[in-house]
């Protein structure tokens, strides 16, 4: 019987998903809005911060407490999928805010936290490098959203079509069926 992932890892795959949603819908909406513009941004840049740091020690979680083992019957071009998928997930969480927190650096407009708590500026001002920015965090925010939808069609196939417990390891604590062959 395949173990489930560690309580930690489960918690902040979680929490992450529903943060990472947030975000990407949040980026959108402030996109498209000019009334509500400045109100999403103040959720915006936090939410982004507690991203980073959430990344961060997910990674760190994710090489100390490894990932149970794919189905054994799993092809070799899916097992390749799911690998990289991941990293390439970690690459975007990590990713995204740091180039939003140099994209504003560079404009130059604070990251505000919470009330006065802000973080400190990591690029010189620069209207070149904000626009080369701003550009690169809506490249990296739709790639985030399309590595995120097909992470979800693959945590979907899973669960509904092939019901070969990889779901179920990262969504319950309770019995997996036999993953390992």
């Amino acid at each position: 019987m395949a173990r489930p992932f560690p309580l930690l890892s489960r918690l902040l795959h979680w929490l992450m998903a529903a943060m990472i949603l947030a975000m990407l819908f949040i980026g959108i909406g402030m996109v498209g809005s000019l009334t509500d513009y400045h109100w999403l941004v103040s959720i915006h840049k936090p939410l982004g911060a507690a991203i980073l740091v959430l990344a961060a020690i997910r990674l760190v979680n994710r090489l100390l407490n490894p990932p149970p083992p794919l189905p054994g019957g799993m092809p070799g071009w899916q097992r390749l999928a799911a690998h990289a998928s991941h990293w390439v997930l970690y690459a975007l969480m990590i990713a995204l805010p740091l180039v939003g927190w140099a994209m504003l650096s560079a404009a130059p407009y604070p990251v505000i936290l919470y009330g006065t708590i802000e973080l400190p500026p990591i690029l010189a001002p620069s209207p070149e490098t904000f626009a080369t920015l701003r550009l690169l965090h809506s490249v990296l925010a739709f790639a985030l959203f399309a590595t995120f939808l097909l992470h979800l069609a693959a945590a979907l196939m899973h669960a509904l079509v092939y019901r070969d417990g990889v779901f179920e390891s990262m969504a319950a604590p309770g019995r997996l069926r036999n993953r390992t062959g």
